[in-house]
């Protein structure tokens, strides 16, 4: 299963490191992208002020799941979001930090969106951060993932 994320970087640093990203991608004429995998995106998308990076794609069925890293007061909040535009589905998530579950839950969808999200605040640990968020219903799979 390929997925197409979208990732949008903001901040002095993070935007240098996404326009490299995307020069680079363009230049080996890359389309596609695997699963957890953030390509930049275009610069008239990014958002000034927070350092925050956003990484969004398609579920193995037709939910959407979006996965969002600021930093917070020294650490990093995160969000992980699920749309699968029909309310009242129980799913089964998992948010994991550097390959350990730092998180496990079951959330429902709500009755106006058909969507729920998750929000936890962690350690911001030295160097780079692997988060990972995945949700499961009824077969259907929602992986993302945001290296920060």
């Amino acid at each position: 299963m390929n997925i197409i994320t979208t990732t949008t970087r903001t901040g002095p640093v993070r935007l240098a490191r996404a326009l490299g990203i995307g020069v680079a991608l363009a230049c080996l004429g890359v389309g596609t992208v695997g699963v957890g995998t953030a390509v930049a995106a275009h610069p008239s998308s990014l958002r000034g002020g927070d350092d925050e990076v956003i990484s969004v794609g398609s579920c193995s069925g037709g939910a959407r799941w979006k996965l969002k890293v600021k930093p917070d007061d020294g650490r990093l909040e995160v969000e992980g979001e699920v749309d699968s535009s029909v309310a009242g589905q129980r799913w089964r998530w998992t948010l994991r930090h550097n390959g350990s579950v730092t998180d496990r839950g079951l959330a429902r969808t709500t009755a106006r969106s058909g969507s729920f999200d998750v929000e936890r605040m962690l350690v911001d640990i030295s160097g780079t951060d692997s988060l990972r968020f995945r949700a499961v219903h009824d077969g259907q799979v929602c992986r993302g993932v945001v290296n920060y």
